[in-house]
């Protein structure tokens, strides 16, 4: 018999837009709309808002599958094998384990629809960005790539990502 340690979600939540908490990691800003404690642990959803150029490396999360319903912008998207040029309106659901990098492209910012299952993949960004002092993308008042990326290092392991290759090119 197979025990948890995830509690049942025991209440509604409702969140009116501007009320999440936000995060500001790898230059963008990541709006908590469901953390996972509030679902029991099998869901986490956030607002992400990232500008033109952040690209992440070529990784996995051993744990985690991944949906996103893009709203602004463009996104290049590499899962496995497969090229994908998201814009408002793709959607993308993303298997646990499979390889996958992205870039924002175009002449304005991302906004994405971004979910977990289970949830706690999005504890990663509060361990290695800061509390957003406003719902805005962060300036000067954010990380320096210097400072945020020996965090990601540090922390990734522990919520099961994996960077198994290099970033999409410019």
């Amino acid at each position: 018999m197979t025990t948890s340690t995830q509690q049942p979600p025991s209440a509604v939540v409702m969140r009116d837009p501007g009320a999440a908490r936000g995060t500001w990691a790898m230059s963008s800003l990541f709006e908590h709309l469901l953390e996972s404690h509030e679902s029991g642990g099998a869901l986490g959803v956030a607002l992400v808002t990232q500008p033109v150029g952040v690209a992440t490396p070529l990784h996995r999360h051993t744990r985690e599958a991944e949906a996103l319903f893009v709203l602004d912008g463009r996104i290049d998207y590499l899962a496995g094998e497969e090229r994908f040029d998201l814009r408002p309106g793709c959607f993308l659901h993303l298997p646990a384990g499979v390889p996958h990098a992205f870039r924002i492209r175009g002449d304005q910012p991302a906004r994405f629809l971004a979910l977990t299952l289970p949830g706690g993949l999005l504890g990663l960004y509060d361990e290695v960005g800061l509390p957003a002092a406003e719902l805005r993308l962060p300036g000067a008042d954010g990380l320096a790539p210097e400072v945020e990326v020996p965090r990601w290092n540090e922390v990734a392991p522990r919520y099961g990502l994996e960077v198994v290759g290099p970033p999409l090119p410019e």
